[in-house]
């Protein structure tokens, strides 16, 4: 049993979803976005999404495109958060860390030499957000050479047959995207949220996590309760571009987090 799927398997004896929180690494700056990821680890975090910043995202909400510009002019790179991420798993042995990014980046750096520096680095698996399914071999071969988890998405508009064959190849966990559009938080989830979530899980072999319009400690109950893991990204990162010093930004996402963490238990 590897390190994600100890996690989930700790996370379901206790009757709780895996907190998944989505980091943008770089923002304000490295150094920051280093102890912004250490904050959320101790708050309660189970998994880290180390989000790499990319001049053109397509499934990035305002907040994390706002992130990720601040991040690219404060000159942040997929090196960086790499050698960011080794820090980080040499003293998180326990947490699981995801690399979360665009295909261009990583083709850039390649892909074979990425998913060998992944492993080696203690780096979980990879999230590519426009990796199709039929063109995923490209990235699924050296991760699976590398014994990474390349995690697949399925979103609402995907049909239960097609996610049941994106799922049938998923290692580590899936994620389950709630809504249509783009990240970002939203005042309610839609009530099919959680028929969608039950019918996933009866054609997962592997976890679902559910992310996109988490806003808050009652939003993320409601998807823990059907859930195996619930993503947040958007709303942890608003606290942070909030105005106002950069401790006081640090302390509000961290108790967002611990509220969040708090709110992973599936008992009333």
């Amino acid at each position: 049993m590897d390190k994600i799927q100890k996690i989930f398997a700790s996370c379901a004896a206790a009757d709780r979803a895996a907190l998944v929180i989505f980091c943008s690494c770089g923002y304000p700056d490295m150094d920051s976005s280093e102890q912004i990821i250490e904050d959320a680890i101790a708050a309660g975090a189970d998994i880290i999404e180390l989000g790499v910043p990319f001049s053109d995202p397509m499934a990035d909400g305002a907040a994390i495109r706002q992130a990720s510009e601040v991040a690219l002019r404060q000159g942040a790179t997929l090196k960086g958060v790499l050698a960011m991420a080794e820090r980080l798993s040499k003293r998180h042995p326990d947490t699981g860390f995801i690399l979360f990014s665009y295909m261009n980046v990583m083709l850039n750096y390649g892909l074979d030499a990425l998913c060998t520096e992944l492993r080696r680095i203690g780096v979980d698996g990879i999230l590519a957000v426009d990796l199709p399914y039929e063109e995923r071999a490209e990235l699924a071969d050296p991760c699976r050479s590398a014994g990474l988890h390349l995690i697949p998405l399925v979103s609402p508009m995907t049909s239960l047959e097609r996610a049941a064959m994106i799922m049938g190849e998923a290692t580590g966990f899936v994620y389950s995207v709630n809504i249509c559009g783009i990240t970002g938080v939203r005042e309610k989830l839609p009530p099919e949220v959680a028929e969608r979530l039950a019918a996933l899980k009866e054609r997962s072999p592997v976890p679902v996590a559910a992310g996109f319009g988490i806003a808050d400690g009652e939003s993320a109950k409601a998807i823990a309760r059907v859930a195996d893991g619930v993503v947040v990204g958007s709303a942890v990162i608003n606290k942070l571009l909030a105005p106002g010093e950069l401790e006081t930004r640090r302390r509000d996402a961290s108790e967002l987090v611990r509220t969040l963490a708090g709110s992973m238990s599936r008992h009333a």
